[in-house]
């Protein structure tokens, strides 16, 4: 169970979702106090066999299940339904991220568990929106970097062509606008005593994400003024002599910086890279003054000296490197955490911190239906429906 004196203690949440927008973001709420219980079908989640396994816990599915409790449904059948009814009469928060249509053919509609159940917030992912020209095609991650402009905004730079960011960034952020979602429909609950329904499609959330820099040639509508270069087009890590750095000098006191520490302070003086906005616009000359520059010393060299004076810079970590960072290590990002049968695992921190609660080490994912007879005895199941459920194949319990 959460720990006490967590901002969300007391809240319960039921999570039918799967894979990852949806689990990430009760994963974050199950970190700050919520108690989340994890539906899964029989079969188990999809995630379950995403990435390096033991059994049924896959490296993916405990980094997006930590902390939960978790029950295998058949939802297909109507005894299940009522099962999980018997959750939602206790709940404050149903997550679902079904494709548009699912949720109504189990019965669950949103305007029927609203009159069922006035304060729960029914919250919904979809990849594209409840309706539209694309709503009933299947969508994932890539699709939806393809359509937000994400993928056109991340070219390969020897050729031009339209990249795909290798790694699931839109299913990420989505869990992230879902958490603060939720929790603000929480909020508005405590003020008026309603539930809400609350809709993120992965779609929205992706441009949203773009808007700020990606696509900001885009923002004006009425006598635009001319267009800038895309942002960050040449912003790539420079080569040293035995690996690479970042650098990021939009201040003009920042560029002067890293020009005398390379060694050439009249680079700050020439008309081209006067302001951040002139650098954009000789971005390529200026890279190719500047790589030579970072290649003729090591890492350590530029980081000690560009850092000294105050420039922007950081190593870039290849990923076994990751973890021993010395500000991961100081930061305690990335706790080692007990974890049953699999013995030690390395779990990434959640990155709020509360005052006066320090937010506690993850907490271990489930197995399949680990917590099935638990969660059943608090429902007050007796030992024969609970077998009788088990029988009829509504209810799946781990293998013992």
């Amino acid at each position: 169970m959460p720990e006490a004196g967590l901002p969300l203690q007391g809240v319960r949440i039921v999570d039918l979702s799967a894979v990852l927008s949806g689990p990430i973001a009760t994963a974050l709420l199950a970190a700050q106090g919520a108690e989340v219980i994890k539906v899964e079908p029989p079969e188990g989640d999809t995630s379950r066999l995403i990435g390096p396994a033991k059994g049924d816990l896959s490296s993916v599915f405990i980094t997006c299940n930590q902390g939960k409790r978790a029950i295998a449904l058949d939802l297909k059948q109507p005894a299940a339904i009522e099962v999980l009814h018997r959750f939602l009469a206790r709940a404050d928060v149903l997550l679902e991220n079904f494709r548009p249509g699912v949720m109504a053919r189990l019965g669950l509609d949103s305007h029927s568990l609203q009159l069922r159940y006035p304060r729960l917030v029914i919250a919904s992912v979809t990849g594209i929106g409840p309706s539209g020209p694309y709503a009933e095609g299947r969508i994932y991650d890539a699709v939806i970097q393809a359509l937000s402009g994400m993928s056109a905004s991340h070219r390969e730079r020897s050729t031009g062509e339209p990249g795909l960011l290798p790694t699931l960034v839109c299913d990420k952020l989505t869990a992230l606008t879902l958490a603060q979602a939720i929790t603000a429909a929480l909020l508005a609950r405590e003020r008026d005593g309603r539930g809400r329904r609350v809709e993120v499609a992965m779609l929205d959330a992706a441009l949203a994400f773009q808007w700020p820099d990606a696509m900001y040639n885009h923002v004006f509508l009425d006598m635009p003024p001319a267009p800038f270069p895309p942002y960050g087009g040449t912003n790539l890590p420079y080569a040293t002599r035995d690996g690479h750095v970042t650098v990021m000098t939009p201040q003009v006191s920042e560029f002067k910086a890293m020009c005398t520490g390379l060694g050439r302070p009249d680079l700050a003086a020439d008309p081209r890279y006067k302001t951040s906005a002139t650098r954009m616009q000789h971005a390529v000359v200026l890279r190719k003054t500047l790589e030579p520059l970072f290649a003729s010393r090591t890492t350590q060299e530029l980081v000690n000296a560009l850092a000294a004076a105050g420039v922007p810079i950081g190593r870039v970590n290849e990923l076994d490197e990751v973890v021993c960072d010395p500000q991961v290590l100081h930061n305690r990002s990335l706790p080692e955490v007990p974890h049953g049968d699999v013995g030690r695992v390395r779990l990434a921190r959640q990155a709020a911190h509360f005052d006066r609660q320090p937010m506690p080490d993850p907490r271990p994912a489930p197995h399949l239906g680990e917590h099935g007879l638990e969660l059943l005895a608090e429902l007050g199941c007796s030992a024969a429906e609970v077998a009788a459920l088990v029988q009829q194949g509504v209810v799946r319990l781990p293998r013992t």
